[in-house]
């Protein structure tokens, strides 16, 4: 909900966890200077530390949002700061471990969620709510289950970050910019993501035109290696910058009501064939969360794998028994 103060009307963001992830896309957000962002975290100490740190560096970046952390309880406790928030993320939940795989954190991450988004809902009936919590497919049917909102207000961060791995390793071996690539990555974020080589343009050239279909299937493989990659490098965490710049780049389009096309992840019911299900898909976001469902002309190979990434996430969903 907007928060008026200085006759200047600023919408309230929460983001629940204070650890890498979510420090990192509380800073991205509040630089942007439309938002007041509020930081909480079960551990004591850390959002309110984080938040007065961030908010300590506003006059020299130059943003005037207002920052605020709030210790809350494993139990639900301590919400009433993030009371009328127009845009919830959540990054709360045990992180990977080396060796450890997205599906290993289910149960886990099963209780803490289900606990965040009943104290979320009750003090922000409104929201829009994005998850980022692995595995964030499941993590993601499970708050939608939970919170009881409708589907469009509640949406996954996975495609945007695979997609931008994607890009980057396409960038980095064509020796191009970044962002004269056009690519998409679809399915669940993990082992059976979906990218989409023919429908990858660099410049407007078909990728299949520039690189063998060996070496396009050897960065595909590195892609959805991206996260396990740099949690071997760190031994200690998970990657943080990309995921926070995701999370910041859909909070642009709910706050900003943008339109944007951006793959993530979202509540399917009989597009692409797949009912009832949080799949990553192209969608169009703004004010109201999901505002459409985009519907590729996937080739019979690429509908299949996207139906087979769905299948896994619905094996996920059943040892939830949701």
């Amino acid at each position: 909900m907007p928060i008026e103060e200085n006759n200047r009307v600023r919408k309230k963001v929460s983001i629940i966890g204070a650890g890498q992830t979510g420090a990192s896309t509380a800073q991205r957000i509040a630089q942007h200077g439309y938002s007041d962002v509020v930081l909480t975290d079960v551990v004591e100490g850390l959002a309110e530390g984080k938040a007065l740190d961030l908010q300590e560096s506003a006059p020299i970046v130059g943003f005037d949002a207002r920052v605020t952390g709030v210790t809350t309880s494993p139990d639900g406790a301590g919400y009433e700061p993030t009371a009328n928030s127009y845009l919830v993320i959540i990054t709360s939940g045990v992180p990977r471990k080396p060796g450890m795989s997205r599906d290993d954190l289910l149960a886990i991450n099963q209780k803490v969620i289900t606990t965040v988004v009943q104290s979320v809902v009750r003090h922000s009936p409104n929201c829009v709510l994005v998850m980022l919590t692995n595995p964030v497919d499941a993590m993601t049917q499970l708050a939608y289950r939970v919170s009881g909102f409708p589907s469009n207000r509640v949406v996954g961060q996975a495609g945007i970050l695979d997609t931008a791995r994607y890009k980057t390793f396409l960038a980095l071996e064509l020796g191009v910019a970044f962002q004269d690539i056009d690519a998409y990555v679809l399915g669940g974020h993990g082992d059976t993501m979906v990218p989409l080589p023919d429908h990858t343009t660099v410049g407007g050239r078909k990728l299949t035109a520039l690189l063998s279909p060996d070496r396009i299937d050897q960065i595909i493989e590195r892609t959805r290696r991206g996260g396990e990659e740099i949690v071997k490098y760190l031994k200690t965490g998970s990657a943080f910058y990309a995921p926070s710049a995701a999370l910041a780049e859909m909070a642009d389009a709910v706050l900003l009501d943008q339109k944007r096309v951006l793959p993530c992840c979202a509540y399917l019911e009989g597009q692409y064939g797949i009912n009832g299900l949080y799949v990553g898909v192209p969608v169009k976001l703004g004010a109201g969360g999901v505002e459409e469902i985009i519907e590729f002309a996937l080739s019979t190979d690429e509908l299949g794998a996207l139906r087979r990434s769905a299948d896994a996430v619905r094996g996920l969903i059943d040892a939830m028994k949701l």
